[in-house]
C-alpha cells in the first residue's frame, strides 16, 4: 500500500522528500578546520602525545634520557678509552681544555699536552700546560681494545686521543683512569638498576595490589598487614643490612643483580596501596560487571578495564621510582656496600670522593653528582609531561 506524504499548507499538494541515499560522512556535518580535525578523529595514543608535545621542558627531558639510554648501547664506541686503562704518568691529572686555535691559527680541536712534577713537600703531582705540545683529536678512530657487551673484541672509537698524546676532558682518576670513559662506562650500570629494579617493584605492587583490590576479604587483609610491616621498615638502614649480607665472592654481576631484587623488593609497597584503593573503587562500575557477565576472566578485567582508568597514576610512580632506585644504587656504593669494582657505576665512582682532603685538591672526582643529578630532574620533568598527557581530565 502506498502512502501518500502529507499535503503542503493551503493545500499545495504533497511536500518533496529530501531523503538523501549517500553514504553518511560525519564530517558533512560540520565543517572542520584540519587542526580541528586531527584532534576530533585521532585516538587516545595520538592525543597523550599531541598534549605531551605542549609540554617543553618534558619533551626536552624525554630526549635527553631517549639519548642516554641509547648511549649505554654503544658505551664502549663513544668512550674515548676502554674502562680499565691507565695511564701512570697522569695519576690524577686535572681535565684538559678543549682548544681550536692555536697561537692565532684555526686548527682541528686539539689539547694541550701537561708536564708534570713531584711536590716533595706534599708528594702531590703539580701539572703544567704546555703548549709546545699539541695533542689534535682524532675521529672515528681505531683507539683502545675492548670487549664489546663481551662478545667480540673491536678497537673503534668515535673519538681518540692523539698517537702517544693525551685526551682527558675531565681529568683522571687516583688509578690514572680516564674520568669521562668511566662516567659514559658507568652510565650502563646506574641507568639499567632503575629500569630492571622497576619491573620488580612494579610486578609485585600491580600484582598483589590489583587481586587485594579486585578481591578484597582475607587476601586484601593478608596484603594490607604486609605492605604496614615492609613500610615500617626505615628503608636505608635495611638496603645497608641487606647489602652488607652480599658474600663478597659473588661475581660482580651476580652483585649487580642482588642489588637490582634488594631495591625492587623495598619499593613496592606504594604502589600496591595506590593501586588497590583505585581498584576498590573501579571494580563497582558498570563497564566491569559487563565484562563479568561477558564471562571475561580476572586477569583480563584487571589488565584490560581497570589497570587503564589509573594509567597517569602508574605513569607517575614509575617516573618517580626509578630515580629513587639509581639515587638509592649511587648511595649504596658512595658507602662501599653496593656495587663494587671492577664494575663501574656512578656510585662507585663516588666512592672515591669520600675523603674531604681529596675533594678539595681534586674536585673533578666529583664530576660523576652531576650526570647522576641531570638524570633525577629529566625523570621529574618527564614524568610530569606525561602524567598530565595520559590524565584524561587534565
Amino acid at each position: 500500500m502506498n502512502v501518500m506524504p502529507p499535503a503542503g499548507p493551503l493545500g499545495s499538494g504533497p511536500l518533496p522528500h529530501y531523503v538523501s541515499n549517500a553514504p553518511f560522512d560525519p564530517k558533512a556535518a560540520e565543517k572542520l578546520s584540519p587542526a580541528q580535525e586531527r584532534i576530533y578523529l585521532a585516538s587516545q595514543w595520538q592525543l597523550m602525545w599531541i598534549k605531551f608535545k605542549r609540554h617543553r621542558l618534558a619533551l626536552v627531558s624525554g630526549a635527553f634520557l631517549l639519548a642516554l639510554y641509547l648511549m649505554i648501547l654503544v658505551c664502549e664506541v663513544l668512550a674515548p678509552y676502554e674502562n680499565q686503562s691507565r695511564h701512570t704518568d697522569f695519576i690524577r691529572a686535572p681535565p684538559q681544555s678543549l682548544h681550536i686555535f692555536d697561537n692565532g691559527t684555526l686548527r682541528s680541536p686539539f689539547v694541550y699536552g701537561y708536564v708534570y712534577k713531584l711536590n716533595l713537600e706534599n708528594l702531590k703531582r703539580e701539572y703544567t700546560v704546555d703548549t709546545n705540545q699539541v695533542h689534535p683529536i682524532r675521529f672515528f678512530c681505531s683507539g683502545d681494545s675492548y670487549r664489546f657487551w663481551g662478545l667480540f673484541t673491536a678497537d673503534f672509537h668515535l673519538v681518540c686521543p692523539a698517537k702517544d698524546g693525551q685526551m682527558f676532558l675531565l681529568g683522571t682518576d687516583r688509578l690514572g683512569r680516564d674520568m669521562l670513559s668511566r662516567i659514559i662506562y658507568g652510565a650502563r650500570i646506574s641507568l639499567t638498576v632503575g629500569l630492571i629494579g622497576i619491573f620488580i617493584s612494579f610486578g609485585l605492587g600491580i600484582l598483589l595490589g590489583g587481586l587485594a583490590g579486585y578481591y578484597g576479604g582475607t587476601f586484601d587483609m593478608l596484603t594490607q598487614r604486609a605492605i604496614e610491616i615492609v613500610h615500617s621498615l626505615p628503608h636505608i638502614p635495611i638496603w645497608l643490612a641487606l647489602a652488607s649480607v652480599i658474600p663478597a665472592s659473588w661475581s660482580p654481576i651476580l652483585v649487580y643483580f642482588a642489588i637490582t631484587i634488594i631495591l625492587g623488593l623495598m619499593d613496592w609497597t606504594g604502589l600496591a596501596r595506590s593501586v588497590r584503593s583505585k581498584l576498590l573503587a573501579l571494580r563497582e562500575e558498570d563497564y566491569v560487571l559487563a565484562a563479568q557477565l561477558m564471562g571475561a576472566r580476572t586477569p583480563r578485567i584487571v589488565g584490560r578495564h581497570l589497570i587503564p582508568g589509573f594509567m597517569s597514576h602508574l605513569i607517575a610512580s614509575a617516573t618517580i621510582t626509578i630515580p629513587k632506585m639509581i639515587l638509592g644504587e649511587t648511595a649504596l656504593s658512595f658507602l662501599g656496600l653496593g656495587l663494587r669494582p671492577p664494575i663501574t657505576s656512578w656510585g662507585v665512582m663516588l666512592n672515591e670522593a669520600q675523603n674531604i682532603n681529596v675533594v678539595a685538591l681534586y674536585p673533578w672526582l666529583m664530576i660523576p653528582v652531576v650526570p647522576v643529578i641531570l638524570v633525577i630532574l629529566a625523570f621529574n620533568f618527564f614524568g610530569d609531561g606525561l602524567r598530565d598527557a595520559a590524565d584524561p581530565y587534565h
